[in-house]
């Protein structure tokens, strides 16, 4: 049985206890979550990773960040570092989106290295070897050798896969009449939408879904239901496409449900701060509470360079009104392929959109890490705070730098620190008499 069937039927696994102790919640609420399925646990049976990483509704919000070679930098050992990073700052999954070089060795060298869930966007990888490799245009790539690389990829162990299922030609007829200024940003998406239009035919993720579900089930690859819509700037949100491409998702996630597959649902990149949480609402009611998996959202479309901050934001927004996983975004969003330095700082940046929201949520846990710190502080306790920090090492080099790290204050404000001054006030009875 899968996951989900365990779930449903329930047949307590090591897999729901592994993943209650995680979350410090009871195994039963893990179990109802998978059985409704307001709860994923990406976990292929060829992948053993060491957590077992459980997302959606009443757990803590996940944070995935994006690796993967381009044609220009093919190589395997900077994905490979890149990996350490991201497990460093925190991430709770990683995504290998290779689209240069042997991708089957990118990924099994990131899997074997990997001991959190790994996500793929396999229609990557079929257009990379056809096209690139051979010459062909994306239309004329087949159907069959797209489920191959389905097929390989989740034999090789990957715990879910981005499949763009959704873009249907219904979908393609209100995108040609509702002209966007941007169209079509996600690169899996526009790939779906070449080969339907070069073919003049229905997408084949959804045309044969069902064969895709029986693949999934086989290995228990959870399917993240791709926004090949989404929005790629602020003026394109919330539109025809992007609801439309939102309601096929919901029927499709009561099919794989059927099937015994778990989903998560994909969400929007850009979107303007009033519309995050309608976008949630939306998403839960239209795709029946599966948990939500949002691409920032990017709050302003005018900070490259910054674009980590402007999703840190929307993503604080979208996962206190109930986004379930945030896939970061790095300084170098719509700039370049990003080094591990901006890996890191992506990571960061989202961990720290989803703890606040965490609080806001008021998942158990979360203001007691935050009551702890101020603690620290208000003793002066530095070498605890810096424990406690979500980037240790920064926060380390930050107090050393300052010319008074060796001693109780910061270099900011010395002998006249507030916490100083006031308990003196106190304790000379100058407060309350």
């Amino acid at each position: 049985m899968t996951i989900r069937e365990d779930a449903i039927n329930g047949h307590v696994t090591p897999v729901f206890e592994k993943c209650a102790a995680e979350e410090n919640v009871a195994v039963e609420t893990i179990m109802a979550g998978v059985a409704e399925g307001t709860i994923a646990i990406p976990r292929n049976v060829h992948h053993d990773c060491e957590r077992v990483v459980g997302i959606g509704r009443g757990l803590s919000t996940k944070v995935n960040a994006n690796i993967g070679s381009s044609k220009d930098h093919p190589g395997t050992g900077a994905e490979l570092e890149k990996l350490c990073v991201c497990l460093r700052a925190g991430a709770d999954a990683v995504m290998d989106l290779s689209m240069g070089g042997n991708l089957d060795e990118i990924r099994r060298e990131i899997l074997k290295n990997c001991p959190v869930p790994l996500g793929t966007v396999p229609i990557y990888q079929a257009i990379a070897e056809n096209v690139e490799a051979k010459g062909k245009e994306i239309g004329e790539v087949s159907v069959d050798e797209i489920f191959k690389v389905i097929e390989k990829q989740a034999e090789d162990g990957v715990d879910f896969m981005t499949i763009h299922c959704g873009i249907t030609r219904s979908t393609l007829e209100r995108i040609r009449n509702h002209e966007r200024l941007m169209g079509v940003v996600s690169r899996g998406g526009s790939f779906t939408i070449d080969w339907m239009t070069y073919n003049n035919r229905e997408n084949p993720m959804y045309e044969h879904f069902d064969d895709l579900l029986a693949i999934l089930r086989e290995h228990e690859v959870t399917l993240s239901l791709g926004d090949g819509i989404r929005p790629g700037c602020l003026v394109d949100a919330t539109d025809r496409g992007q609801v439309q491409e939102l309601i096929h998702l919901g029927e499709l996630t009561q099919r794989a449900w059927a099937a015994g597959v778990q989903v998560i649902i994909e969400g929007p990149g850009h979107m303007p701060m009033n519309q995050i949480e309608a976008n949630i609402l939306l998403q839960k009611r239209l795709c029946h509470n599966a948990p939500f998996y949002v691409l920032g959202p990017l709050v302003t479309d005018i900070a490259p360079g910054y674009d980590h901050i402007t999703a840190a934001i929307g993503g604080a927004i979208a996962a206190a009104a109930g986004a379930d996983f945030l896939c970061y975004v790095t300084p170098a969003e719509h700039l370049k392929l990003p080094s591990a330095e901006d890996v890191h700082e992506g990571v960061i940046a989202s961990r720290i959109a989803a703890h606040a929201a965490d609080i806001a949520k008021g998942v158990p846990g979360a203001i007691e890490h935050d009551r702890a710190m101020a603690e620290r502080r208000n003793r002066l306790d530095w070498k605890g705070q810096i424990e406690l920090s979500i980037d240790p090492e920064k926060a380390r080099r930050y107090r050393e730098e300052g010319d008074s790290y060796k001693g109780d204050a910061c270099s900011m404000c010395g002998s006249y620190c507030a916490i100083k001054v006031y308990r003196r006030a106190v304790s000379e009875k100058r407060l309350g008499g």
